[in-house]
C-alpha cells in the first residue's frame, strides 16, 4: 500500500476527505499529517483518525533540514499540500521531485501566487468579472502556484456569486476530484486532464 503525507495549515476538510476516500478504496493510506499550526483543525482530524501529526516550525523548515528525516520515516509515494500556506523549500522539492502536489482554488496560471489563497482568490475572480473558475492540481516547484499542471476542472461563476458561494462550489470540485487524482498518481496511472 502506498503512503501519502498531507501538509495542511487549516481546518483540514480536504485532508479529511482524502483520509475517508483511501479508507474506502484501500489503494493508499494517509500515513502522516504535517502542519505549521498547532491549533489548526487538521491537527484534531489527525488525532481522531489516529494518524501521526508532526507540527513543523518555520526555522527548521526553511533553514534547517526541512523535516526530511521525519518525512523519510513514512516513505511517501506522494506529498499532498491541502491548504498548506507556506512555500515548500528547495531541499524538500529536490528530495521528492514530481512527488509533491498542491491544489489551488482557481484555474492557474490565473489567480495564483503569494497571498492568493482561499477567499482572496474568489474575491479576485469575482472582481475581475470572470465567467468561470475551478480547481487546479499541480506539481510543486520553488515558485508559488507555478509547477506543471496535472488536472483542472471548471465551474461557472454566476452573476450573483459571492466569495462564499463560489468557494462552496469550488470545495465540491476539490472533494470530488482531488482524491481521484492522488490515487491515479500513486498508482502510476497518468492523470487525465478534464476541462
Amino acid at each position: 500500500m502506498h503512503n501519502i503525507i498531507i501538509f495542511a495549515s487549516g481546518s483540514g476538510t480536504n485532508a479529511k476527505n482524502i483520509i475517508e476516500y483511501f479508507k474506502k478504496s484501500g489503494t493508499a493510506k494517509v500515513a502522516a499529517i504535517f502542519s505549521n499550526k498547532p491549533e489548526a483543525g487538521v491537527v484534531n482530524i489527525a488525532d481522531l483518525e489516529n494518524i501521526p501529526c508532526i507540527i513543523i516550525e518555520r526555522e527548521n523548515f526553511f533553514r534547517g533540514n526541512a523535516y526530511l528525516p521525519e518525512i523519510e520515516k513514512f516513505n511517501p509515494a506522494l506529498i499532498v499540500l491541502a491548504g498548506f500556506l507556506w512555500k515548500v523549500p528547495s531541499l524538500l522539492i529536490d528530495a521528492y521531485p514530481e512527488k509533491i502536489i498542491n491544489i489551488h482554488p482557481a484555474l492557474l496560471p490565473k489567480y495564483g501566487g503569494k497571498g492568493l489563497y482561499g477567499k482572496f482568490v474568489h474575491d479576485a475572480v469575482i472582481a475581475a468579472g470572470e465567467k468561470e473558475s475551478g480547481i487546479t492540481i499541480h506539481y510543486v516547484d520553488e515558485i508559488y502556484d507555478n509547477g506543471d499542471i496535472i488536472f483542472q476542472k471548471k465551474c461557472e461563476v454566476l452573476p450573483e456569486d459571492t466569495a462564499e458561494t463560489l468557494a462552496a462550489r469550488i470545495h465540491q470540485l476539490e472533494y470530488e476530484h482531488f482524491p481521484v487524482v492522488i490515487e491515479n498518481l500513486v498508482s502510476q496511472k497518468k492523470a487525465k486532464t478534464t476541462l
